[in-house]
Protein backbone atom coordinates (compact mmCIF):
# COMPACT_ATOMS: atom_id res chain seq x y z
CA UNK A 1 0.00 0.00 0.00
CA UNK A 2 1.05 3.33 -0.63
CA UNK A 3 2.82 5.30 2.00
CA UNK A 4 3.29 9.24 2.85
CA UNK A 5 7.25 9.22 3.24
CA UNK A 6 7.42 12.89 3.50
CA UNK A 7 6.18 15.82 4.33
CA UNK A 8 7.70 19.55 2.87
CA UNK A 9 6.08 22.78 3.57
CA UNK A 10 7.66 25.87 1.73
CA UNK A 11 6.76 28.72 3.96
CA UNK A 12 7.88 31.58 1.59
CA UNK A 13 7.06 30.86 -2.17
CA UNK A 14 10.49 30.22 -4.28
CA UNK A 15 12.33 30.09 -0.85
CA UNK A 16 13.49 26.60 0.49
CA UNK A 17 11.22 24.41 2.06
CA UNK A 18 11.58 22.20 4.53
CA UNK A 19 10.28 18.46 5.82
CA UNK A 20 8.40 17.95 8.94
CA UNK A 21 6.83 15.05 10.77
CA UNK A 22 3.05 15.93 10.61
CA UNK A 23 0.99 18.65 9.32
CA UNK A 24 -1.91 20.95 9.96
CA UNK A 25 -5.06 21.47 6.90
CA UNK A 26 -7.14 24.48 6.74
CA UNK A 27 -9.15 26.10 3.89
CA UNK A 28 -5.70 27.10 1.58
CA UNK A 29 -3.75 23.71 2.38
CA UNK A 30 -1.01 22.88 4.45
CA UNK A 31 -1.14 25.10 7.28
CA UNK A 32 1.66 27.62 6.70
CA UNK A 33 2.40 26.43 2.73
CA UNK A 34 3.37 29.31 0.61
CA UNK A 35 1.40 31.92 3.22
CA UNK A 36 4.12 34.38 2.37
CA UNK A 37 5.37 36.22 -0.87
CA UNK A 38 8.45 38.13 -1.98
CA UNK A 39 7.51 41.02 -4.29
CA UNK A 40 8.55 44.37 -6.23
CA UNK A 41 6.89 47.57 -5.47
CA UNK A 42 4.63 47.35 -8.25
CA UNK A 43 3.40 43.83 -6.82
CA UNK A 44 4.58 41.29 -9.15
CA UNK A 45 6.09 38.34 -7.01
CA UNK A 46 9.97 37.80 -7.33
CA UNK A 47 10.77 34.30 -7.84
CA UNK A 48 13.62 31.70 -8.40
CA UNK A 49 13.02 31.99 -12.25
CA UNK A 50 14.77 35.61 -12.36
CA UNK A 51 15.95 35.81 -8.99
CA UNK A 52 18.23 32.69 -7.66
CA UNK A 53 19.58 34.32 -4.82
CA UNK A 54 15.58 33.03 -3.00
CA UNK A 55 16.83 30.00 -3.00
CA UNK A 56 19.43 30.43 -0.23
CA UNK A 57 16.45 31.53 1.85
CA UNK A 58 15.97 29.09 4.69
CA UNK A 59 12.57 28.93 6.61
CA UNK A 60 10.77 27.32 9.14
CA UNK A 61 7.80 28.03 11.01
CA UNK A 62 8.29 27.74 14.81
CA UNK A 63 5.12 27.83 16.72
CA UNK A 64 3.50 31.39 15.93
CA UNK A 65 6.68 33.03 14.15
CA UNK A 66 8.30 32.21 10.88
CA UNK A 67 11.94 32.23 10.95
CA UNK A 68 13.97 33.20 8.09
CA UNK A 69 18.02 33.36 7.26
CA UNK A 70 20.79 33.45 5.17
CA UNK A 71 24.59 33.18 5.60
CA UNK A 72 25.23 36.56 4.42
CA UNK A 73 22.37 38.55 6.10
CA UNK A 74 21.37 36.37 9.10
CA UNK A 75 18.64 35.62 10.81
CA UNK A 76 14.68 37.59 10.95
CA UNK A 77 11.91 36.74 12.84
CA UNK A 78 8.29 37.60 11.35
CA UNK A 79 4.61 36.56 13.17
CA UNK A 80 2.44 34.57 11.07
CA UNK A 81 -0.28 36.94 12.24
CA UNK A 82 0.08 40.78 13.14
CA UNK A 83 -3.20 42.40 14.63
CA UNK A 84 -2.30 45.65 12.83
CA UNK A 85 -0.47 46.04 9.76
CA UNK A 86 -0.67 47.60 5.96
CA UNK A 87 -1.70 45.77 2.80
CA UNK A 88 -0.10 45.81 -0.59
CA UNK A 89 -1.83 44.28 -4.07
CA UNK A 90 -0.06 41.43 -5.25
CA UNK A 91 -1.01 38.24 -7.69
CA UNK A 92 0.21 34.77 -8.90
CA UNK A 93 0.16 34.75 -12.72
CA UNK A 94 -3.10 35.40 -13.83
CA UNK A 95 -4.74 35.99 -10.38
CA UNK A 96 -4.08 39.41 -9.68
CA UNK A 97 -5.35 42.26 -7.27
CA UNK A 98 -4.75 39.77 -4.15
CA UNK A 99 -4.73 41.65 -1.04
CA UNK A 100 -1.66 40.59 1.10
CA UNK A 101 -0.43 41.89 4.37
CA UNK A 102 2.53 43.65 4.83
CA UNK A 103 5.23 42.05 6.87
CA UNK A 104 7.37 45.27 7.65
CA UNK A 105 10.55 47.43 7.57
CA UNK A 106 12.95 44.29 8.99
CA UNK A 107 11.61 42.11 6.08
CA UNK A 108 11.92 45.16 3.69
CA UNK A 109 15.39 45.37 4.64
CA UNK A 110 16.50 41.85 4.18
CA UNK A 111 14.80 40.60 0.98
CA UNK A 112 16.21 44.11 -0.58
CA UNK A 113 19.54 43.29 0.26
CA UNK A 114 19.33 40.15 -1.14
CA UNK A 115 17.87 40.99 -3.97
CA UNK A 116 19.45 44.49 -4.61
CA UNK A 117 16.20 46.03 -5.62
CA UNK A 118 13.11 46.97 -3.19
CA UNK A 119 11.49 44.28 -2.29
CA UNK A 120 8.56 43.65 0.21
CA UNK A 121 7.38 40.64 2.34
CA UNK A 122 3.63 40.08 2.38
CA UNK A 123 1.58 37.17 3.46
CA UNK A 124 -1.67 36.26 3.21
CA UNK A 125 -4.13 38.37 5.55
CA UNK A 126 -8.19 38.57 6.52
CA UNK A 127 -8.76 40.34 3.20
CA UNK A 128 -6.74 37.72 0.74
CA UNK A 129 -9.29 35.84 -1.25
CA UNK A 130 -7.82 33.30 -4.49
CA UNK A 131 -9.95 30.69 -5.76
CA UNK A 132 -8.61 27.92 -7.53
CA UNK A 133 -9.66 27.77 -10.59
CA UNK A 134 -12.13 24.90 -11.82
CA UNK A 135 -12.56 24.14 -8.29
CA UNK A 136 -15.80 26.10 -6.93
CA UNK A 137 -15.65 26.98 -3.30
CA UNK A 138 -11.67 25.79 -2.69
CA UNK A 139 -9.28 28.44 -1.71
CA UNK A 140 -5.00 28.42 -2.34
CA UNK A 141 -2.52 30.76 -1.43
CA UNK A 142 0.60 32.14 -3.39
CA UNK A 143 1.26 28.45 -4.87
CA UNK A 144 1.26 28.41 -8.93
CA UNK A 145 -2.50 26.85 -9.11
CA UNK A 146 -3.42 24.63 -6.59
CA UNK A 147 -3.10 24.22 -2.71
CA UNK A 148 -0.66 20.99 -2.80
CA UNK A 149 1.32 18.69 -4.96
CA UNK A 150 2.52 15.36 -4.44
CA UNK A 151 5.22 13.23 -6.25
CA UNK A 152 5.84 9.35 -5.73
CA UNK A 153 9.66 8.48 -5.26
CA UNK A 154 9.34 5.82 -7.76
CA UNK A 155 8.68 8.57 -10.23
CA UNK A 156 11.90 10.18 -8.95
CA UNK A 157 13.84 7.05 -9.52
CA UNK A 158 12.30 6.06 -12.89
CA UNK A 159 13.57 9.92 -13.76
CA UNK A 160 17.02 9.40 -12.39
CA UNK A 161 17.03 6.33 -14.49
CA UNK A 162 17.12 7.70 -17.50
CA UNK A 163 19.37 10.37 -17.12
CA UNK A 164 21.96 8.30 -15.83
CA UNK A 165 21.65 5.81 -18.83
CA UNK A 166 21.73 9.04 -20.77
CA UNK A 167 24.44 10.51 -18.84
CA UNK A 168 26.29 7.93 -16.70
CA UNK A 169 28.32 11.05 -15.46
CA UNK A 170 25.08 13.07 -14.95
CA UNK A 171 24.27 13.38 -11.07
CA UNK A 172 21.46 12.41 -9.52
CA UNK A 173 18.19 15.33 -9.46
CA UNK A 174 16.92 15.41 -5.79
CA UNK A 175 13.17 15.71 -5.12
CA UNK A 176 13.63 19.56 -3.65
CA UNK A 177 13.89 20.47 -7.07
CA UNK A 178 10.62 19.82 -7.79
CA UNK A 179 9.49 21.55 -4.55
CA UNK A 180 6.79 18.87 -3.45
CA UNK A 181 4.06 18.89 -0.44
CA UNK A 182 3.68 15.30 -0.03
CA UNK A 183 6.15 12.30 -1.24
CA UNK A 184 4.77 8.87 -1.25
CA UNK A 185 6.74 5.28 -1.51
CA UNK A 186 5.34 1.68 -2.08
CA UNK A 187 3.54 2.46 -5.74
CA UNK A 188 5.03 2.37 -9.19
CA UNK A 189 6.34 5.27 -10.99
CA UNK A 190 3.60 7.79 -12.12
CA UNK A 191 0.94 5.99 -10.21
CA UNK A 192 0.14 9.77 -8.94
CA UNK A 193 -1.20 10.40 -12.64
CA UNK A 194 -3.80 7.69 -12.54
CA UNK A 195 -5.12 8.94 -8.73
CA UNK A 196 -8.82 10.71 -8.38
CA UNK A 197 -9.02 10.97 -4.97
CA UNK A 198 -6.61 9.62 -2.39
CA UNK A 199 -7.34 9.66 1.67
CA UNK A 200 -4.73 10.20 3.96
CA UNK A 201 -5.87 8.85 7.59
CA UNK A 202 -9.10 11.12 8.11
CA UNK A 203 -8.06 13.31 5.30
CA UNK A 204 -8.67 13.54 1.73
CA UNK A 205 -7.81 15.27 -1.43
CA UNK A 206 -8.81 15.20 -5.19
CA UNK A 207 -6.48 15.45 -8.38
CA UNK A 208 -6.39 18.65 -9.21
CA UNK A 209 -4.35 17.58 -13.41
CA UNK A 210 -0.58 16.94 -13.64
CA UNK A 211 1.99 20.07 -12.98
CA UNK A 212 3.55 21.36 -15.59
CA UNK A 213 7.35 21.81 -14.62
CA UNK A 214 9.13 25.34 -15.80
CA UNK A 215 12.95 25.95 -15.69
CA UNK A 216 13.23 26.18 -11.90
CA UNK A 217 13.41 22.32 -12.25
CA UNK A 218 16.82 23.30 -13.97
CA UNK A 219 18.20 25.42 -10.46
CA UNK A 220 20.06 23.88 -7.65
CA UNK A 221 17.69 24.30 -4.87
CA UNK A 222 19.99 25.15 -2.36
CA UNK A 223 22.39 27.83 -4.01
CA UNK A 224 19.99 28.97 -6.65
CA UNK A 225 22.79 28.80 -9.26
CA UNK A 226 21.41 27.55 -12.93
CA UNK A 227 22.37 23.81 -13.65
CA UNK A 228 21.80 23.60 -17.29
CA UNK A 229 18.92 21.72 -19.35
CA UNK A 230 18.11 18.85 -17.06
CA UNK A 231 15.64 17.47 -15.93
CA UNK A 232 13.25 18.99 -18.10
CA UNK A 233 15.40 17.86 -21.19
CA UNK A 234 14.65 14.19 -20.53
CA UNK A 235 11.32 14.45 -19.46
CA UNK A 236 10.47 15.86 -22.61
CA UNK A 237 11.44 12.99 -24.27
CA UNK A 238 8.62 10.95 -22.34
CA UNK A 239 6.35 13.02 -20.22
CA UNK A 240 5.45 15.74 -22.97
CA UNK A 241 1.48 16.95 -22.56
CA UNK A 242 0.09 15.27 -25.48
CA UNK A 243 -1.83 18.73 -26.29
CA UNK A 244 0.39 20.97 -25.54
CA UNK A 245 4.03 21.66 -25.41
CA UNK A 246 4.99 21.30 -21.79
CA UNK A 247 6.46 18.36 -19.82
CA UNK A 248 4.51 17.06 -16.43
CA UNK A 249 6.19 15.23 -13.44
CA UNK A 250 3.87 15.40 -10.31
CA UNK A 251 -0.27 15.69 -10.09
CA UNK A 252 -2.05 18.62 -8.45
CA UNK A 253 -4.32 18.19 -5.65
CA UNK A 254 -7.22 20.15 -3.62
CA UNK A 255 -7.82 19.41 -0.28
CA UNK A 256 -11.58 18.22 0.37
CA UNK A 257 -10.72 18.10 3.86
CA UNK A 258 -10.74 21.77 4.92
CA UNK A 259 -9.54 20.56 8.74
CA UNK A 260 -7.33 17.89 9.59
CA UNK A 261 -3.75 16.57 10.22
CA UNK A 262 -1.33 14.86 8.23
CA UNK A 263 1.58 12.47 9.40
CA UNK A 264 4.51 10.63 8.13
CA UNK A 265 3.85 7.08 7.79
CA UNK A 266 0.38 6.99 7.31
CA UNK A 267 -1.17 4.78 4.83
CA UNK A 268 -2.14 6.37 1.54
CA UNK A 269 -5.67 5.45 0.34
CA UNK A 270 -6.07 4.98 -3.32
CA UNK A 271 -9.71 6.13 -5.45
CA UNK A 272 -9.14 5.97 -9.25
CA UNK A 273 -12.54 7.04 -9.73
CA UNK A 274 -14.13 10.35 -10.35
CA UNK A 275 -15.88 11.35 -7.16
CA UNK A 276 -16.12 13.78 -4.68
Amino acid sequence: MPTLLRIRIHPIKSCRGYDCSTAELDQLGLVGDRRFQVIAADGKPFTQRTHGALARVQTQIIGDELHVSTTEHGEIVIPIISPATATRTTEVWSTTGLIAEDCGSEATGFFSALLGETAYLVRTGTAFDRPVKAHHGDRVGFADAFPLLVISEASLADLNRRLSENDPSAPAVVMERFRPNLVITDCTAFAEDTWKHIDIGDTRFAAAGPCERCIMTTVDPNTGAKLGPEPLRTLATYRRDPQGTGVHFGQNLVNLTKSGRLEVGASVEVDRKSRS
